[in-house]
């Protein structure tokens, strides 16, 4: 049996801890708090948690406010409102004035499920990324996001970490480090490497052991920090393998793949695939049938896998 550990309810517990060691932490929540998991904060300090109700705009001016007399907000709802929804307030609030508010996004991506495709938010990490200030996190397990949490509490600045409704595979122990704009590489590969985050870093394990059984050597990286990127590690990986297979529970325009293929462009080309949603809104369903239906498996990034290696040979064989 897999363990599995909730990012959104290790959140809500963190968050309670945090609390008790930084007086000036101060939780905001727009009429979703039992979702979020910030209702333990506001039961354990009703007198610094703030419920705006469904305002999600004034709830990001609210938290840029705050954060302006000295406090250390942290903002959350879903991740398609947080990231869509208040996105000019995020944007002339939070970055324009660089203050130093932490936006914990819930529910966002496939895994979100029944909720369907107005709720399944996959542009957030690109309407975050883009904005200047802002720095953009996917734990890829539990025991990561406690420690990412604990992590951007002392750094200043706006942050944007999407948590989920569904409970990861545990992939660390606890009290592993985090290190902001720092991968973690689980192995490393000669053939070709898997760069992935939040959920889909227990994906692209599962398919670098499939593609072990056929004979190849390819790597897994963890890019949990997708901004500021890791880009030493990026390189490390075209040079290393020259192929590389991108992962992820978003769009494939303006997320991690794009990310990722934005450094290898621009210092190493090799071949890049992105495996994601391919420019298309989710739809309702149980999170394991969406992943199938729309290519997001172990079987697909190992596919992909193999496609890459391919135009790799056939780049070296045109030379």
């Amino acid at each position: 049996m897999v363990e599995k550990l909730g990012t959104r309810d290790v959140y809500g517990t963190t968050l309670v801890e945090l609390g008790e060691k930084y007086p000036e932490l101060v939780v905001l929540d727009a009429d979703l708090s039992g979702s979020t998991r910030t209702a333990k904060f506001g039961a354990k300090f009703p007198e610094r948690f703030f419920n705006l109700g469904v305002q999600e705009q004034n709830l990001m001016s609210a938290a840029a406010g705050m954060a302006l007399r000295g406090k250390i907000p942290f903002v959350s709802t879903f991740a398609i409102f947080a990231a869509g929804r208040a996105w000019e307030q995020v944007r002339n609030s939070v970055c324009f004035n660089n203050v130093n508010v932490k936006i914990v996004a819930s529910h966002g991506g496939l895994t979100v499920g029944a909720d369907g495709g107005t709720h399944q938010a996959l542009e957030d990490i690109g309407t975050m990324r883009i904005l200047p200030n802002m720095r953009v996190i996917l734990p890829g397990d539990g025991h990561e996001a406690d420690a990412i949490f604990r992590s951007i509490v002392d750094i200043p600045g706006p942050f944007y970490v999407r948590v989920s409704r569904e409970k990861f595979p545990v992939l660390y122990d606890e009290g592993v480090e985090f290190q902001l704009g720092k991968a973690k590489v689980h192995s490393r590969g000669s053939d070709a490497t898997i760069i992935a985050c939040g959920y889909m870093v227990h994906k692209a394990l599962e398919a670098s052991q499939m593609l072990g059984e056929d004979g190849l050597q390819v790597g897994v990286i963890n890019m949990s920090t997708i901004k500021p990127i890791d880009r030493d590690e990026i390189l490390r990986a075209a040079q290393e393998s020259g192929a590389i297979v991108t992962a992820e529970e978003h769009s494939i325009i303006g997320g991690l793949g794009g990310a990722v293929a934005e450094v290898v462009g621009e210092t190493h080309p090799v071949p890049v695939i992105r495996i994601g949603m391919k420019d298309q809104f989710g739809k309702s369903g149980d999170p394991a049938e969406l992943f199938e239906e729309f290519g997001i498996t172990s079987k697909t990034i190992a596919e992909a896998v193999h496609k890459a290696i391919s135009l790799k040979q056939t780049s070296a064989a045109s030379r």
